[in-house]
């Protein structure tokens, strides 16, 4: 593969996951996975991609089911080491994280958002689900934006806008805070409140989205959560020094005020997790929240984790808006 090929990551994707089929893939499934990897790709722009990697005699089309690795294809698959996507998740939320530049004390800003692409048919369903967790608050912001005017968006689906929470670590870091984004998990929330993680994937060592995983794995049951207010949902884990803990209290108290939502005390503390004499975690619920109740009720939704920043005023209250 040329060193311009080898350098875009969609290219080696598309390549692995031809790698791990036993059967020919469409368009149209090779986007749903590269979703699930955390790409955004719409059927057109997958297709693109096919014919130059058809051109470069990595693959070729079988029939109408679509496209299987050649020879050449699966060496070029093995070739390509693991290691050119571990970091790439975190490294992009950490640019993301420092682009943001919301103000708690000012409700001002920019803060980090994922985008989700729903059919145009579902979004009445899937914006019911999304209110559900806002409702509930068990969102990251309980608010999100429809918009319909993206180019990134394909055609015959909107798209919907949700807070992401790499905006704390953005918060926090402005305040001359260090803070380190550790691991995407599954947190069990009681009815009286109570919460404890059932598991942790450091997003340092992996080369996936976590939260994608663990939608799509069916391992939450957020649902259940909004509707008994017992159930399992998606959070991160970042870790502060301990000594910046008040400075970290005053700041989660000034984002809940503008709307934010954390788990019980304010997201601060060592839950079940390891105890450390310096350092404090500091847990967030995921925006990925509102979008995996909306795929429990079996909606089909392709969502780009750390999208870019939008304003504050753009997307706080402004729920059901385009």
């Amino acid at each position: 593969m040329t060193p311009s090929i080898r350098s875009e990551r969609k290219y080696l994707e598309i390549l692995r996951i031809l790698a791990e089929s036993h059967e020919p893939l469409g368009a149209k499934r090779l986007s749903e996975k590269m979703g699930e990897r955390g790409f955004v790709l719409s059927d057109r722009a997958v297709q693109y991609y096919l014919q130059y990697l058809d051109e470069m005699g990595f693959t070729e089309k079988v029939g109408n089911r679509g496209r299987l690795l050649t020879e050449a294809g699966i060496a070029e698959s093995e070739s390509a080491l693991v290691d050119q996507r571990l970091g790439f998740i975190i490294s992009r939320l950490e640019q993301l994280a420092f682009r943001s530049t919301f103000d708690p004390s000012t409700s001002t800003g920019s803060v980090a958002y994922n985008l989700s692409f729903v059919r145009e048919e579902d979004l009445p369903g899937v914006t019911a689900a999304f209110d559900e967790v806002a409702a509930t608050g068990y969102g990251f912001l309980n608010a999100y934006r429809i918009v319909d005017s993206d180019p990134r968006i394909p055609d015959g689906h909107i798209g919907i806008m949700t807070a992401c929470s790499i905006t704390l670590d953005g918060i926090l870091q402005k305040l001359g805070i260090p803070t380190r984004l550790e691991y995407a998990g599954r947190i069990a929330v009681d009815e009286d409140g109570s919460a404890g993680f059932l598991d942790l994937i450091g997003y340092r060592g992996t080369s996936v989205d976590p939260l994608h995983l663990f939608i799509s794995a069916g391992l939450t049951s957020i649902n259940r959560l909004v509707t008994t207010r017992a159930g399992v949902a998606l959070a991160n884990v970042r870790a502060v020094p301990a000594a910046a803990r008040y400075r970290v209290e005053v700041t989660v108290g000034l984002m809940e005020e503008c709307g934010f939502t954390f788990p019980a005390g304010g997201g601060i503390g060592e839950f079940n997790l390891p105890k450390h004499p310096y350092r404090l975690s500091v847990i967030a619920l995921s925006g990925m929240n509102m979008v995996g109740n909306a795929v429990e009720k079996g909606y089909a939704i392709k969502t780009e984790v750390g999208a870019g920043t939008i304003p504050f005023e753009k997307i706080a209250d402004a729920t059901g808006s385009r």
